[in-house]
C-alpha cells in the first residue's frame, strides 16, 4: 500500500463519521511546495440525492511532516478555531472539516496521529509574480490594495478573548528573541532594534492578529480575493503588526507598489476604515 492510498483509506474512514454518508477518495495527490506542512489535494464523492445521485467534493489536507518538530507556537486547535472565528466574521477562509493535533498527551489526536487540518479547497492564485505581472490579474490589482484593507479590519474585529489559548506575541519583542538567538552580532541590526524599542507608538488594544498576511499567503481570481491562507502564526497583539508586515518592501516582489506590491497605502487604510477599522497614522 502506498502512502497516498493508506492515506486514502483513513480519510474516506473519517469523512464517514464526520458528515454521516458515504464517502469514497476518487484521488489524492500531493502538491508541490510548503515550506512547514505537506499539502494534499483531495476529490471526494459522496451520496447525493435523487436529482444528483454522486456528489463530488473537493477538499485540501495539510499536514506536518512525519518525524518534524512542529513548532512550539504552533497549536493547529487555535488554528483551526482562529479560521473558524474569520469566516463567521466575513473573512473569505476555507471552511475546516477536521482537524488533529498530533499524537501528544491530551493532543485532540485525530484521523492521522500528526497535526492536520482538512479544508474546503479554494480556487485561485498564490504566486506573486504571476499577481503582479500576468495580464489575467491586470482588472483586479488596483482594487486589491482597498480590498486587503476591508479584509484586515474585519480580522481585527474578531474578539482575541473568544478563541480559547490563543497566545499573545508582542512583534518587537518577538523579532528581538529572535536575532539574539542567533548569536551573532550584527550592528546595524542592533541599532534599528535600540531605536524601535525607544520610539514605539502608543499601545494599541489587542485584537486578533493574522501574523503572516501578506502576497503569496493570498488566494486571488481574476476576479477577486478568494481566501486568507496560513493562519499557523496567528496570534493577540497590536493589529498595526498586519498592516506594516503587508506593506514591507520583502512582499512586494520588485513592484513599486506598497501594499504588497499592489496599491498605494492610502488605498490600503481607505479599505481599512470601510471595513470599521481606525486607521493608524503614518
Amino acid at each position: 500500500m502506498t502512502e497516498a492510498s493508506g492515506l486514502a483509506s483513513v480519510l474516506a474512514s473519517r469523512l464517514r463519521a464526520l458528515w454521516g454518508t458515504e464517502a469514497e477518495v476518487a484521488e489524492i495527490r500531493l502538491l508541490p511546495g510548503g515550506a512547514s506542512r505537506e499539502s494534499w489535494d483531495v476529490r471526494v464523492r459522496t451520496a447525493g440525492d435523487a436529482q444528483l445521485p454522486v456528489a463530488e467534493r473537493h477538499l485540501i489536507l495539510l499536514r506536518e511532516v512525519g518525524g518534524r518538530a512542529s513548532h512550539p507556537d504552533k497549536n493547529v486547535a487555535v488554528e483551526a478555531a482562529v479560521m473558524t472565528a474569520a469566516r463567521l466574521a466575513g473573512v473569505p477562509v476555507a471552511e475546516i472539516y477536521d482537524y488533529g493535533a498530533g499524537d501528544g498527551p491530551g493532543d485532540r489526536q485525530g484521523a492521522l496521529g500528526q497535526a492536520y487540518l482538512l479544508m474546503e479547497y479554494l480556487d485561485g492564485e498564490t504566486i506573486p509574480r504571476r499577481l503582479l505581472r500576468d495580464e489575467a490579474y491586470a482588472a483586479v490589482r488596483p482594487r486589491l490594495a482597498r480590498r486587503l484593507g476591508e479584509v484586515l479590519a474585519r480580522i481585527h474585529q474578531v474578539d482575541p478573548d473568544s478563541i480559547p489559548g490563543l497566545p499573545r506575541v508582542d512583534a518587537l519583542g518577538q523579532v528581538t528573541v529572535m536575532y539574539q538567538a542567533f548569536a551573532e552580532p550584527r550592528p546595524a541590526l542592533e541599532i534599528g532594534l535600540r531605536w524601535l524599542a525607544g520610539h514605539q507608538p502608543a499601545p494599541a488594544a489587542d485584537a486578533l492578529v493574522h501574523g503572516d498576511f501578506r502576497t503569496g499567503n493570498l488566494m486571488i481570481g481574476t476576479d477577486g480575493l478568494h481566501g486568507v491562507l496560513d493562519w499557523e502564526l496567528a496570534h493577540r497583539g497590536d493589529p498595526r503588526q498586519d498592516l506594516g508586515w503587508l506593506c514591507t518592501k520583502a512582499w512586494r516582489f520588485g513592484s513599486a507598489r506598497p501594499v504588497g506590491g499592489f496599491g498605494t497605502r492610502a488605498d490600503l487604510m481607505a479599505g481599512y476604515a470601510s471595513g470599521g477599522g481606525t486607521p493608524p497614522d503614518a
